[in-house]
């Protein structure tokens, strides 16, 4: 059995490749050549249609093309006559998630699910490639790149939320010979990169930048980077296949394939060689230049899969992939691996012969080597029967090798019955083992249900150990949209017998029956539903507001009260949301703590409409507050004008109260103090008045020299006492340095605060002369001092101290000029006279 097994082999170089048939096509009079195909990754749906570039026989089908979608074993799902808008169909694909994605010449996409059905979001491309028109367009699992007739590039980056963007701007007065990708993933930004084989050389496209590669290889007919985007397989204009890396830096292979026309289809089979099908041939080309050729009398489609390529022609799908090396080491023509020696050992086992004992004594101690090597090739096998004598010989070997364990081969088995179940025809998912754990088993099940392959779902989410809830819940949301004639109090008790002995969310069936225009239903699945969280959001999207609040107070989840209260605010008027909540303390104080610091405008509209102005007031101020901190409306004095009137309406609904007379007249102050220094700012051309105080405004127009200003402030406020004003304008009048004005001001009259003001603000400037002016007119003998100590005096310091004949005095000013000798030494002379004196 092993020589037939290795005798369907291929070798190139070191290598092994193989090619098995897993379908018979199901469908019938399908002609390949005449249309474009799409076919989805891992073993997915297929959608063909009518190539209207091509020139092909009608036979008895109808003028008006229509597009297919089958299994990959070609089984029918479903039929749809083609009349979308657009002008031409540039291309489709499959997403991720199986959507079939159709691109129009006008840059429009329409979307279909594996029914047939047509989705409602609609994406474009936008005007400008309406403009120009699409030439040229590449859809992979998460976006799609497309290339306009004036070489402008744009990109959908995620299929999820399709918001289109154009790439780099091309400068290119002829077309590109060929278009290739990098999908983000692969990439050093994360987003994709687009290469575009322009004259010799090849220019790479993304988000920001255009690189020009610096290679002379081209001109290029086709390009396709490998599935890890390391390397790029290029089809040179002179027939020769290179295979580079993907910064085009260095040629890892060059095969001369004798011939200029470039391949229908170039891609990669694994990460280990390339195919090129062309004349009804496909030519597999190794790393090592090694090729070999599989020729075919039918067209036939190369759809690349993780791990190899499914052949897809009229009559029969093939995969081709690279013999996984477990398989090559137990079916290799004269292989002594411990596999190897484990299958024989078995094969005469199972024929009773006695050879068996001799067999397995020779694997010695690498039975465990060996049963692991046979659990692994049983995995990547399509045939049942040798995945069954696979796993039998590892049964038996592990007989022989207690250590190893038993999950190990119970789990492979539950795989591969996984893999055979989805692999039967009417199922029509050929997935390999490698293309399962890429997948994994969450997303396959998803795929299943997604096409109604409901019961097979749950079986295997239950043998598996997954929740079946995903699938019961998509079950019964598809009986309730098919079960149409079915009364709703009939069909409710179908349901819930169905679906007791699962754990499912009612709500999300009862959301489906609503959305299917049967309420009645809706209301009675939902009654069955234990959770409030699933409840609540559909009470209220029913128009059962109020019912929902009170199941949401009720459960005690701030979240659902929150919820519930602000789809209410959207839905009923001011007065019917006050009397919803006026009776429920919780909602109430809920609903006013969340808007306070989310929804002001929301709160000012429910203070309104109970009457609670002053309220009202009070989020006018933050506001008001608020703008004063934000950089924009600090910029310049005319963005003050929505804060004044802010603060004047906070000002007239403090008004309506005698109770908040004084907040009124507060922001009366406020608004008019902003009016004067928007003024003062607009007439000085300088923006520093706004949001200061009264104070700070009188001593910036006395700094300024507007001393009518300053005086007028003054007189609007009567805030500002005497005692204060000398301190501002002294301060003020010294800080620009206008002695003469600050001399004249000291004599106006006798200044209210005295003359110690006028020695601070000069001895603050650096200026003793001016402040001695000072320093003799004040009475104090303690002032006077110790100005003259500030201004580094000690001498005379010291004689009004001894006048004073104040000891402590004298201590004081010694401390004032801390290390000076000199300084001590009198201060101690004079202390000790008056010591002296004293005695």
């Amino acid at each position: 059995m092993a020589v037939s097994v290795a005798a369907e082999w291929s070798a190139i170089a070191n290598r092994y490749y193989r090619k098995q048939e897993i379908y018979r096509m199901a469908w019938h009079n399908v002609e390949l050549s005449g249309h474009k195909v799409a076919c989805a990754r891992f073993g997915g749906m297929i959608a063909i249609i009518r190539d209207d570039t091509k020139i092909v026989r009608l036979r008895s089908e109808p003028a008006r093309p229509k597009l297919l979608i089958f299994r990959s074993s070609g089984l029918l799902v479903a039929s749809i006559t083609w009349d979308r808008p657009g002008g031409r169909l540039i291309a489709m694909g499959w997403s991720d998630e199986e959507i079939l994605h159709c691109v129009m010449q006008d840059g429009s996409v329409f979307r279909y699910d594996v029914h047939g059905k047509l989705l409602p979001d609609k994406v474009w491309f936008g005007q400008e490639c309406w403009d120009q028109g699409i030439m040229e367009c590449i859809i992979w699992g998460n976006g799609i790149v497309c290339l306009t007739e004036a070489n402008a590039v744009f990109c959908i980056p995620d299929l999820g939320s399709p918001q289109f963007v154009k790439l780099a701007q091309l400068t290119l007065e002829d077309p590109p010979h060929c278009m290739a990708i990098i999908e983000p993933q692969h990439t050093v930004s994360g987003s994709v990169e687009v290469l575009l084989a322009v004259e010799s050389t090849v220019m790479v496209v993304d988000g920001g930048s255009i690189q020009d590669q610096g290679t002379t290889i081209g001109p290029l007919g086709k390009m396709v980077a490998s599935p890890n985007g390391s390397y790029v397989a290029c089809f040179t204009h002179d027939g020769r296949l290179l295979v580079v890396t993907s910064d085009f830096s260095k040629t890892i292979s060059e095969f001369d394939t004798q011939s200029a026309l470039p391949p229908e289809q170039l891609i990669w089979c694994g990460m280990d060689s390339v195919l090129l099908y062309s004349d009804d041939s496909v030519l597999m080309v190794g790393p090592y230049g090694d090729w070999t050729k599989y020729t075919y009398d039918e067209p036939v489609v190369l759809i690349p899969e993780c791990d190899g390529v499914r052949i897809l022609s009229n009559t029969f799908m093939e995969f081709l992939q690279r013999v996984p090396d477990t398989t090559v080491s137990i079916f290799s023509i004269g292989s002594t691996s411990p596999g190897a020696m484990l299958y024989d050992a078995y094969d005469h086992f199972a024929k009773r012969n006695a050879k068996a004992d001799e067999s397995i004594r020779m694997v010695g101690s690498s039975i465990p080597d060996a049963v692991e090597a046979c659990i692994d090739a049983a995995g990547q096998e399509f045939r049942m029967e040798l995945q069954d004598t696979l796993m039998r010989a590892a049964v038996y070997g592990r007989t022989f090798c207690r250590r190893f364990s038993k999950t190990r081969i119970r789990e492979t088995c539950k795989t591969l019955r996984i893999l055979n179940g989805v692999r039967d025809p009417n199922v029509g998912i050929p997935l390999t083992l490698q293309q399962l754990k890429v997948l994994t088993l969450p997303v396959l099940i998803e795929r299943l249900v997604n096409e109604h392959k409901h019961l097979l779902a749950i079986r295997m989410s239950e043998y598996m150990g997954l929740s079946p809830e995903t699938v019961v819940v998509h079950w019964a949301g598809a009986m309730i949209t098919a079960a149409t004639s079915v009364p709703d109090p009939e069909l409710c008790n179908l349901l819930l017998e169905k679906l007791k002995m699962y754990s499912v969310s009612y709500a999300a069936i009862a959301a489906h029956a609503y959305r299917n225009g049967r309420r009645t239903l809706a209301a009675l699945l939902l009654e069955h539903e234990p959770r409030s969280s699933e409840q609540v959001p559909l009470l209220t999207s029913m128009g059962e507001e109020e019912k929902a609040l009170g199941k949401a107070i009720k459960s005690g989840d701030t979240d659902l009260v929150y919820f519930t209260l602000f789809h209410l605010w959207q839905k009923k008027s001011p007065s019917e949301f006050t009397r919803a909540v006026q009776d429920k303390p919780l909602a109430r104080n809920l609903f006013i703590a969340y808007a306070r610091q989310n929804e002001p405008d929301v709160l000012k509209k429910f203070f309104a409409s109970i009457g609670q102005l002053h309220r009202v007031g009070e989020l006018l101020l933050w506001e008001a507050w608020a703008q004063s901190k934000n950089p924009v409306t600090r910029q310049g004095s005319p963005l003050q004008g929505p804060r004044i009137r802010l603060i004047e309406e906070a000002q007239r609904l403090f008004s309506h109260s005698k109770e908040h007379d004084f907040e009124a007249k507060a922001c009366d102050e406020q608004a008019r103090l902003l009016k004067i220094q928007q003024e003062l700012e607009a007439k000085t051309g300088k923006a520093i008045f706004v949001d200061t105080s009264v104070s700070d405004t009188i001593r910036t127009c006395i700094v300024l020299k507007n001393h009518r200003e300053a005086q007028r402030i003054r007189v609007e406020f009567k805030v500002v006492p005497d005692k204060r004003f000398y301190w501002l304008k002294v301060l003020a009048l010294a800080y620009i340095k206008d002695w003469d004005a600050l001399e004249k001001f000291s004599k106006e009259r006798r200044p209210p605060v005295g003359f110690k003001p006028f020695v601070e603000a000069c001895l603050q400037e650096g200026q003793t002369s001016e402040a001695l002016k000072y320093i003799q007119k004040l009475s104090d003998p303690e002032e006077k001092a110790e100005a003259y100590a500030q201004a580094g005096m000690a001498k005379e310091a010291a004689e009004v101290a001894a006048q004073a004949k104040d000891s402590e005095i004298l201590g004081r000013l010694k401390l004032t000029f801390g290390q000076s000798t000199t300084a001590a030494a009198l201060f101690d002379s004079i202390r000790d006279r008056l010591s002296l004196q004293g005695g």
